[in-house]
């Protein structure tokens, strides 16, 4: 009896021993506190998390366990359990630290794979905000005005155009137009200066909760920098004509728990074309932070872009082959276009309590746009030709507000993530119309105001099972469209509303800091364009997506990290309205399946090598004989190797690689397929730091943009269909010098 009751009262004393918890925060040296740290025991696999103020809470840690804390960018701090860490704050300072990957631990996060960007922006900062979107392993972009028009974005087996199956952000603010003049989803990133990029999160498939419309193939969510280390201007110039000036300026200095800075850039360039491109874009930044005694955070970001450029246009295939035009020339170089978008955010951080709080943003958006495009040359008029202009006035007004909550409990942590919000859209003369030289209305096709409403709601719960992580989430969104159509002799007002309910469900296994095996699935969806909604009375105008991964993260060794993916993904028919024509067109359901391997490896200190491989096998559900999806990429390859020494040199080689795809259904016209190889290089000496850029090292002769298209010359009698393409930027070199104080 003696001896159940003696073994009785030392359970409890051990079972008290291993409950106990630890508390603390985690700072730079600097007195930032560090979100997102990694936190774990190397004695047995408990692991935890900093919240948004650096607090953390680390359960069942012994006297003598051996807590580890690490972060991208600085070097691990080590801290050895005692009797008084059970009973105070543990304040953890960590320091900054040149990358090693070595510092990447693998966390049962169901957002883990998107650190990869983040290790290949350490080592290979961004130049250009063309060279952002690249950054996510396995997506291409294409530029068909040199710089001046949203790229078009390929990913996972998508010709995603300019934004219709990827959800883009920019510190929470959308950058996706809904029901836009040229095309559903157009998201333009080129009001982004790349200097002040921070981090880049990403997710490929619908799986999250917290993402909405357009959130098919995946999302990418930029942040940009909270401070700026040092202020800094330079300049680039380089061939073409181009040159560029940036500038980052620190306003409050070393102010305590104040942080502003005004960033700006102005680029100029004629591009390789025969007829000069005339592009400029000026880009002007604020930001200020500040965080107050009680850990609140008030965050306030201003932004103004505007843009404008002529373009040569997409050219056919045929007119180069027989000599009549380079591959540099133009059928009509009176395109060309203008644009820019005012950004007004407002970010406050509540803290409710350890591990609780409420953020809310509120943000509006002023944007313009003008395009004058030709893509068929004299197709549909032979005298004036089929020049066509695209125009909008838009404003955005955008409020959102989530909770996020840790509740602890005696099996694990559960983190729970609720948040309602509002975008509206208000888009003035959305306008198709047939143009002659840019300068005279020949007749409008379409022409009208548009009234854009999307409400959410979602939640989300992490449920944390020692190694198992299970992620069940919820989205609902209600749409309300309102279309008046201004060509219509009486007044015309049409609506149409339509909700969409979004499961989703991720299970992720972590047993260890170097290995998780996941399982993610769920449904996501994209909206159509108003104009296509209000003509199908709210019907189809949300089909869903089905989406599963299987895929595993894995360091085998401390330097060498390795993920793998297995997915499918199946999207109900669609009903888009395509701006290039002013009409509905359905688009049939489709499937895609594909395999994805990733790999990020620091051969020694100052070497980084970095490859990202895709297959997609997509295909038409319902076509017979012509089931290929145009310009869905089948395989690509994508990386690097990069050297950063500590005396301030520092360079890479890049390479991209798309194989051939087929550019109509039935795969008779191919779009080609390249590979592109960049290099820089930098050295800074003291403040001053000097580089250069080249793209396309080699000189490869390759099609940026490519589409099968009907057109006709004016000296033709019958219309040709061929591939049409822009072509990709020929040995381009650039230098710069930057001034840091």
């Amino acid at each position: 009896m003696r001896k159940s009751i003696l073994f009785v009262i030392l359970s409890v004393i051990s079972l008290n021993v291993i409950s106990q918890d630890i508390t603390g925060s985690i700072y730079s040296v600097s007195g930032e506190p560090i979100v997102e740290a990694y936190i774990f025991t190397s004695e047995k696999n408990i692991h935890s998390h900093s919240d948004i103020s650096g607090n953390f809470i680390l359960k069942g840690a012994e006297v003598g366990d051996t807590v580890h804390f690490s972060y991208l960018g600085f070097a691990t701090a080590k801290h050895i359990v005692t009797d008084e860490d059970f009973e105070r704050e543990v304040e953890i300072k960590m320091k900054p630290k040149y990358f090693e990957l070595d510092q990447v631990y693998i966390s049962n996060s169901v957002k883990t794979p998107y650190q990869v960007a983040n290790i290949d922006l350490s080592v290979d900062p961004v130049s250009s905000s063309q060279e952002i979107l690249r950054k996510v392993p396995g997506l291409f972009i294409g530029q068909h005005a040199g710089g001046g028009k949203a790229e078009q974005i390929f990913l996972r087996g998508f010709d995603i155009d300019h934004g219709t199956d990827i959800t883009l952000s920019v510190d929470g603010m959308p950058v996706n137009m809904v029901s836009h003049a040229h095309g559903q989803g157009y998201a333009d990133l080129h009001f982004v200066i790349p200097e002040t990029i921070d981090q880049i999160d990403f997710g490929k498939g619908p799986y999250y909760a917290d993402q909405g419309n357009f959130n098919t193939a995946g999302y990418v969510a930029f942040k940009t920098k909270d401070k700026i280390d040092e202020s800094k201007v330079g300049v680039e110039y380089g061939q073409f004509n181009t040159s560029r000036f940036f500038g980052l300026f620190d306003i409050l200095g070393s102010e305590k728990n104040k942080n502003a800075y005004v960033a700006s850039e102005y680029l100029l360039s004629d591009g390789p074309f025969e007829s000069p491109q005339n592009f400029s874009r000026l880009n002007v930044m604020a930001k200020y932070n500040q965080t107050f005694n009680s850990g609140n955070r008030l965050s306030l970001l201003f932004s103004r872009f505007q843009s404008k450029w002529d373009a040569s246009g997409q050219i056919p295939q045929r007119l180069v082959e027989n000599g009549t035009i380079s591959r540099f020339g133009a059928v009509d170089d009176t395109e060309g276009g203008n644009t820019a978008r005012t950004n007004v955010l407002l970010d406050y951080t509540k803290i409710i309590g350890m591990n609780s709080f409420v953020k809310t943003k509120s943000y509006y958006v002023k944007y313009d746009f003008e395009l004058f495009s030709n893509f068929t040359f004299f197709l549909e008029d032979p005298v004036n030709g089929d020049q066509i202009r695209q125009h909008e006035d838009r404003e955005i007004y955008g409020l959102e507000s989530s909770l996020f909550q840790t509740i602890d409990n005696s099996f694990g942590d559960i983190e729970l993530n609720f948040g309602v919000g509002v975008r509206h859209d208000d888009i003035d003369d959305n306008e198709l119309s047939w143009t002659i030289n840019r300068k005279t209305l020949r007749e409008r096709v379409a022409f009208g105001d548009v009234n854009e409403t999307n409400f959410y709601s979602f939640a989300n719960a992490e449920f944390d099972f020692g190694p198992f992580m299970i992620n069940p989430g919820l989205r609902f969104d209600y749409f309300n469209s309102h279309y008046v159509d201004r060509l219509s002799t009486a007044y015309s007002s049409e609506k149409a509303s339509n909700a969409i309910v979004s499961p989703k469900l991720n299970v992720i296994y972590n047993p260890g800091p170097t290995l998780q095996l996941y399982l993610k699935s769920g449904i996501g969806f994209h909206s159509n364009d108003t104009r296509a909604v209000v003509v199908k009375d709210g019907l189809e105008i949300l089909p869903p997506a089905y989406g599963i991964d299987l895929g595993t993260t894995w360091k085998p060794i401390k330097r060498l990290w390795i993920n793998t993916a297995l997915w499918y993904l199946f999207l109900e028919q669609e009903f888009v309205y395509v701006g290039d024509a002013g009409i509905v067109e359905p688009s049939g359901r489709t499937n895609r399946r594909g395999i994805e391997f990733g790999m990020r490896y620091q051969i020694v200190d100052e070497v980084f090598f970095n490859s990202d491989i895709t297959y997609t096998h997509a295909r038409s559900v319902e076509a017979e004989g012509e089931n290929y999806i145009p310009l869905a990429p089948s395989f690509t390859a994508t990386g690097g190797l990069n050297y950063k020494s500590f005396n301030g040199l520092q360079g890479g080689l890049q390479y991209r690689y798309i194989s051939d795809r087929p550019a109509n259904e039935d795969f008779s016209i191919t779009a080609l397929g390249y590979l592109v190889m960049d290099l820089n290089m930098s050295y800074r000496i003291g403040q001053v730091t000097l580089g250069f850029n080249i793209e396309n090292l080699f000189n490869t002769e390759w099609n940026e943009a490519q589409f099968a298209t009907e057109s006709r010359l004016r000296n033709e009698s019958v219309p040709v269909e061929e591939l049409h393409f822009t072509p990709g930027a020929p040995f381009f070199f650039r230098a710069n010098v930057a001034y840091s104080f």
